[in-house]
């Protein structure tokens, strides 16, 4: 069963402008940005319109400040890593062809050139903890998903990337495709599919950070995928806590409002242009 069943435009993964604004919805959702642009704007409005300088300042100063406050963030983190149940490791899975694992993982490939060295970010989970699947059930397979997420084109894909990685801990190399044209949660979900071999109507694992599951099986369930959620990376505590009112990091508040804002706001978008 291919995407076409499903009323999907394939083209529309690989149009540009499509993938221009997916990098400025990412510079968009980050908080920082929004405190230089009411920084900005007071500026240029103080010799004008003092008084409109100076709110636009106080509430740059206001938002720079609330970015560090964990407690909020992490209650929309929770709302979007709760949609699918916590997956059972130990669980059996006879009867899945394989698990499709999502890029994302990897640091940018400037920072793979030194020879035997590999770089995981932030997200490592998604390639750690396939390989643990794979030791307990030997006839899974891994289908790794994942081009040049970034404007420029790198010399190494993150697809070259993970096999340095998947190659590097002993995993046979007979056990896992490699998907390298996509550059979005789309593209990964319709190039897949159009691998040599590989059957969308059979059951397979999706492997992500759990915050991008909801925009990540949207996409795959729109283009025709047997898919069951196998979520990783978790970003916010299972439940909140009293103690969470006083727990402040501005370097860890301002990533995880970016992440929470990104998923958000990509997951409206997906729906609103039909992805999912």
């Amino acid at each position: 069963m291919k995407a076409e069943a499903h009323d999907l435009d394939d083209s529309r993964t690989t149009k540009p402008m499509m993938f221009l604004a997916s990098k400025l919805l990412s510079f968009a959702t980050q908080p920082i940005a929004w405190v230089l642009i009411l920084l900005g704007l007071g500026l240029w409005l103080l010799p004008k319109q003092r008084a409109w300088g100076m709110r636009l300042g106080w509430a740059a100063f206001i938002v720079l400040f609330l970015v560090g406050w964990q407690l909020p963030v992490e209650a929309v983190l929770r709302r979007l890593e709760t949609r699918y149940p916590v997956p059972d490791p130990s669980a059996s899975l006879a009867g899945y062809a394989g698990m499709v694992v999502l890029g994302g993982a990897l640091e940018r490939a400037e920072l793979w050139q030194r020879p035997g060295q590999v770089a995981l970010n932030a997200s490592a989970e998604r390639m750690i903890a396939p390989i643990g699947l794979l030791k307990r059930n030997p006839d899974l397979r891994i289908i790794f998903t994942g081009g040049e997420g970034n404007l420029m084109l790198a010399d190494l894909s993150e697809s070259d990337r993970a096999k340095r990685f998947f190659d590097s801990v002993g995993i046979d190399p007979a056990r896992v495709t490699y998907e390298s044209r996509s550059r979005t949660t789309f593209d990964n979900a319709v190039f897949t599919a159009e691998l040599p071999g590989v059957d969308q109507r059979a059951k397979w694992l999706l492997l992500t950070t759990c915050a991008h599951m909801p925009r990540s099986m949207g996409s795959f369930l729109k283009a025709g995928w047997n898919v069951t959620a196998f979520c990783v990376d978790y970003r916010a505590p299972e439940h909140a806590s009293w103690s969470d009112v006083t727990d402040y990091s501005f370097t860890k508040g301002v990533e995880k409002w970016h992440y929470a804002l990104h998923e958000t706001i990509g997951y409206a978008a997906y729906w609103l242009a039909g992805r999912i």
